[in-house]
């Protein structure tokens, strides 16, 4: 707060008069919490009301009133004040004060209210022109074209745009445009530039605009589309084109020329399976596509490329079967992506947050592998599928609960191994998520369920540990928790190594110092193992983050604490849809569907596609799925 008196405020108006009196203040100004008084009025009662002695008040009365004598030092400072107020007799003095604390960051004065809005409205209209000058079209003037390229890429300052100028045939001016290290350099130097430069391919050219001629009679380039507007050239040449600009024609030739480094396929890292295929994604969006199409050879696989972010120009490939998947689904994935606006996505993670319904649940909506088998799956189920640029997975949408715990391992063996396969990740999905929690709510709340001879185990563990339950408990699974992102983050085999040493070590260094109990010791263990059990990464998360949840309504209530923890995450899991499908679908509400949720039968019993789909073709097989079968029947009768 300033001080203010009679001879403090003579002295500040004559060293701080520009700052305090007649300017506005500074951005820092405001945000240290000062603000102006907005009136002559104002100013007065607040010197009123805080001045000492004659206050402020006084002060500003002396610097109207008194215009001609004054002696000293307070005469000298009121002078100085009266002849800036002559100059600027429409404005009155205004009195810069310190804001209460509480609204220091939050009230701004009037003016700058108005300029932030005018800010706003500039950032606005600045992004407004740049829209427009993009959306410009190809001039006939090669110069004009080069010009404006040159400016949107910064040229010469950004040293890895090519522009290489040459003539069509020794006469007509032309260029190619690329970028360096994202184009195969021989398409360019062997069978683009070599073909434009001689004459021989153009002795039947009859003038006008070259560009049709060069399309169809020399260039040897398996693709080359046409394009007229910036707005499309732009992104295509940062995604590895290269555009031919020739003089006097108003359209450009973008040239398929990618050709920049990418890692080999790999087998997956996060869905290892035995039988199955062993090919997983990479990071490159054209080579993940071509994975799926080995796979589905179909010539109703579709595959539409849509721009996901403005700033990076990402792009993601929406793959369906058109006639098999419900229109509604695409027409809903493609209403959701056209609508991000998004500057920047790295890949498949963030729009899969940015479609999802509702991103507050725990559990994923949307299901993400990085195996082309199951990706092909899906659209044969009549899923839609979307592949982003720069992350080895895909997303797969509509799902449901039953979807994130299936593995395609499952369908290459025989159905009693898949289901013994699936009622072991169940198991150990509901030991992940309740086994703390029960053993909590046993401890404290129901030691009479316990069977008397493991009591007394416990209760002589349980001795020499000076913890309460809850402390003990928490410590042990944040210590697993973080012994498990450590092995993540260590790269290699230490890793691993890391993991397995790092938890018998601690475990057993804890049992012996007492700090907890050897029976916690299996517990934690065992969900552990549980969570580690779940093939889906997501799912796992979010079947860790409950079991800390329901930690906590076992120590607050026991077994009826944990049934209302489990009734409410049932209530939030059966209120989600994922695209409109109920997230507990085809059990919760019912549909019809094969007897491949938990069960799995046999693999010629399923017969049709699941009903939530509304696919276009319901059925999966014929009626007589192994037809040597019903051969071998009809010799039998």
């Amino acid at each position: 707060m300033i001080p203010v008196n009679k001879g403090g405020a003579a002295l500040m108006l004559k060293f701080l008069k520009k700052l305090f009196v007649y300017e506005e203040p500074s951005s820092s100004d405001i945000e240290m919490g000062y603000e102006f008084l907005e009136g002559l009025e104002e100013s007065m009662e607040w010197g009123e009301k805080y001045g000492a002695g004659k206050g402020l008040k006084n002060d500003l009365k002396e610097q109207k009133d008194n215009k001609k004598d004054r002696s000293g030092q307070d005469e000298q400072a009121g002078s100085e004040c009266r002849a800036d107020m002559n100059d600027r007799e429409s404005k009155h003095p205004k009195i810069l004060i310190p804001k209460p604390a509480g609204k220091a960051t939050v009230r701004k004065s009037r003016k700058q209210k108005g300029n932030s809005k005018a800010e706003k409205t500039e950032t606005r209209d600045s992004g407004k022109e740049d829209y427009e000058e993009h959306s410009r079209k190809v001039s006939k003037s090669l110069t004009e074209n080069l010009d404006y390229l040159r400016k949107v890429f910064h040229v010469p300052k950004n040293q890895d745009v090519v522009i290489r100028e040459f003539n069509v045939a020794h006469k007509i001016p032309a260029c190619v445009v690329f970028i360096d290290g994202m184009v195969e350099t021989t398409i360019i130097t062997q069978f683009t530039l070599p073909q434009l430069m001689d004459i021989n391919p153009f002795r039947g050219f009859e003038g006008g605009c070259a560009l049709d001629f060069i399309e169809k009679n020399v260039l040897p380039v398996h693709q080359v589309e046409r394009m007229s507007n910036f707005r499309e050239i732009i992104p295509e040449i940062l995604s590895g084109l290269t555009i031919i600009l020739i003089d006097g024609c108003d359209e450009c030739l973008a040239m398929e020329s990618r050709g920049f480094e990418t890692r080999t396929i790999s087998a997956p890292v996060t869905e290892t399976v035995v039988h199955g295929s062993q090919e997983g994604f990479t990071e490159n969006m054209r080579t993940n596509i071509t994975l799926v199409r080995r796979i589905i050879k179909n010539e109703n696989l579709v595959t539409e490329f849509i721009t996901v972010s403005k700033a990076n120009n990402g792009r993601a490939a929406l793959l369906y079967i058109e006639g098999l998947t419900n229109p509604r689904i695409v027409k809903e994935v493609k209403r959701r992506i056209e609508s991000i606006n998004v500057k920047y996505i790295s890949g498949s993670g963030m729009l899969e947050q940015l479609i999802e319904d509702k991103s507050f649940m725990i559990f994923p909506q949307v299901i993400s592998t990085e195996r082309p088998d199951r990706v092909a799956s899906f659209l044969m189920d009549g899923k839609a599928v979307l592949i982003c640029e720069g992350t080895p997975f895909a997303l797969a949408m509509p799902i449901t609960f039953f979807d994130l715990y299936h593995t395609s391992e499952e369908s290459n063996v025989r159905w009693q191994y898949g289901t013994f396969m699936r009622l072991v990740r169940l198991i150990g999905m509901l030991l992940a998520a309740l086994l703390p929690g029960m053993y909590t709510a046993l401890i404290l709340f129901h030691q009479e369920m316990i069977p008397t001879s493991l009591l007394s185990s416990i209760v002589v563990s349980r001795a020499a540990v000076p913890f309460p339950t809850i402390v003990e408990l928490l410590l042990m699974e944040f210590s697993f928790e973080l012994i498990r992102e450590g092995g993540i983050r260590v790269p290699g085999v230490t890793g691993n190594t890391l993991g397995i040493i790092g938890a018998l070590i601690l475990g057993q260094a804890a049992v012996q110092a007492g700090l907890v109990s050897p029976i916690l010791i299996i517990i934690v263990a065992v969900s552990g193992l549980g969570s580690f059990a779940i093939p889906n990464y997501s799912l796992s998360l979010g079947i860790r983050i409950i079991r800390f949840f329901l930690i906590f309504f076992g120590c607050i209530g026991g077994f009826y604490g944990i049934s209302a923890g489990v009734t409410i995450l049932f209530a939030m899991a059966l209120s989600m849809k994922s695209f409109g499908v109920p997230f507990f679908t085809p059990v919760a509400p019912y549909a019809s569907h094969n007897t491949d949720t938990i069960i799995r039968a046999p693999i010629y019993e399923q017969k049709y596609k699941p009903d939530y789909l509304n696919a276009g073709d319901e059925n999966q097989m014929g009626d007589e799925p192994r037809g040597w079968k019903a051969e071998v029947k009809q010799e039998e009768q």
